[in-house]
């Protein structure tokens, strides 16, 4: 689903957690052999050149604030901070954040649907 989101709206920012985020899902890949370490690298270098101009710091202050007002991680908080800064709607399939933030958030499915 996540590929239909992509096609919807390619451009797509990110706290620059998301790098640790995603290493570690290539790396369960790797470990679960859906495909080798070359392929994941390969990836990852992709990934980084898409991102490269939409990655973004985040204030701990607000990432902070999120969190004490749901119970959400923190790194969870930093995608949500981020949303809420650009003033779009943080995209996931998290219930947790959907459930948490739901005029910051909406979900795969609502986000296909809309206009």
């Amino acid at each position: 689903m996540a590929t239909e989101v992509a096609r919807k709206d390619p451009i797509w920012a990110s706290p620059r957690l998301w790098r640790s985020e995603m290493r570690n899902l290539l790396a369960l890949c790797v470990k679960r052999d859906v495909f080798s370490r070359r392929a994941a690298v390969l990836i990852m270098e992709e990934a980084l050149t898409s991102m490269q101009d939409y990655e973004f710091d985040v204030a701990s202050s607000g990432v902070l604030e999120l969190v004490e007002l749901s119970d959400c991680t923190a790194y969870d908080c930093e995608f949500v901070s981020l949303a809420e800064r650009l003033n779009v709607p943080l995209v996931t399939s998290d219930k947790k954040l959907l459930g948490a933030f739901p005029k910051l958030t909406t979900s795969m499915d609502a986000f296909l649907q809309g206009s």
